[in-house]
């Protein structure tokens, strides 16, 4: 590739990050709005979404499926506990797992927030049709591999 070639990709690499990273912030911002008037957090909500949707998983595989630390996994999962929302259960194979699963209480609060978080992110994502949607994700997941593979 020539330099003048060269130059154009990184100027186009370069505004594609910025962009990318803008529209993350303020998608972001949108969500997190949205948990935090159900006095959750990103990670808190991320975790009982998680359990909501797939049953119970775990504690081990949570931080790879929600991509959050594992000292912070353990930390919100005690808060979640706390409020009631999700309880640890031991593998009765094995002793070294302990499972999450959401208690009835949990439940309750992810069937009551959920469908109104769902709506915001489909308000908020009304800026592309479904084509553009579909062609979007398939991109950027495209991109995300070979950043993963770089």
């Amino acid at each position: 590739m020539d330099s003048v070639h060269g130059s154009e990709d990184r100027e186009l690499s370069l505004k594609l990050f910025v962009v990318l990273s803008k529209a993350y912030k303020v998608i972001m911002d949108h969500s997190a709005k949205s948990i935090k008037q159900h006095r959750l957090s990103q990670t808190e909500f991320a975790v009982l979404e998680l359990l909501y949707h797939k049953g119970r998983i775990p504690l081990q595989q949570i931080g790879g499926k929600i991509l959050v630390t594992s000292g912070s996994i353990t930390y919100n999962i005690d808060k979640l506990e706390e409020k009631g929302y999700l309880k640890r259960v031991p593998c009765p194979n094995d002793r070294r797992v302990t499972f999450a699963e959401m208690t009835e209480e949990g439940t309750a609060l992810l069937d009551r927030i959920f469908p109104q978080h769902a709506q915001m992110m489909q308000q908020v994502m009304k800026g592309l049709n479904e084509e553009e949607k579909k062609t979007a994700i398939e991109l950027i997941k495209k991109l995300g591999l070979h950043a993963e593979n770089s």
